[in-house]
């Protein structure tokens, strides 16, 4: 497992596990508006030989906050530790980033998502009602929060 900060130089490799994990999948171009942000920043997991990206953390760092902007994890990969890895390593730099606090918003009915976000030390503070959009009608965001540097 090889877990490393990436920039503007992975968007098409970001963008394409993306594609792999979500319905509604992010541009290469969007990644990059984000990583051109301000204390925006990307962690990218890959192994074998030759390596292939498996899966990637997007986050912003600002102000005393940090906030997962979308985590991915290539679905024939997933269930072997590359989410927690890459929350951790994402936590470790938004807290030498001087954050706070961690949050994320994750669809209430993601159980995996929300049971990986536990075992990382996430506990839910809020909902949003409606907030995803989805064929089947809006669907409800948990808030999760991981207080950092304590």
């Amino acid at each position: 497992m090889n877990l490393h900060p990436v920039g503007l130089e992975a968007c098409w490799d970001l963008a394409d596990l993306h594609e792999r994990a979500f319905d509604r999948p992010w541009a290469p171009t969007e990644f990059e508006a984000l990583l051109n942000s301000p204390g925006v920043f990307a962690v990218l997991g890959s192994s074998g030989d030759p390596e292939e990206p498996r899966g990637f953390i997007l986050c912003r760092a600002i102000a005393g906050e940090a906030e997962i902007l979308t985590i991915a994890v290539d679905p024939a990969a997933r269930r072997r530790g590359w989410g927690a890895a890459l929350v951790e390593m994402a936590a470790g730099i938004a807290t030498e980033a001087k954050a706070f606090d961690l949050f994320l918003e994750v669809a209430a009915d993601n159980v995996g998502a929300i049971g990986l976000y536990k075992a990382t030390g996430f506990s839910q503070v809020g909902l949003r009602k409606g907030y995803y959009p989805h064929p089947d009608g809006p669907k409800d965001a948990v808030v999760m929060r991981r207080a950092l540097n304590t």
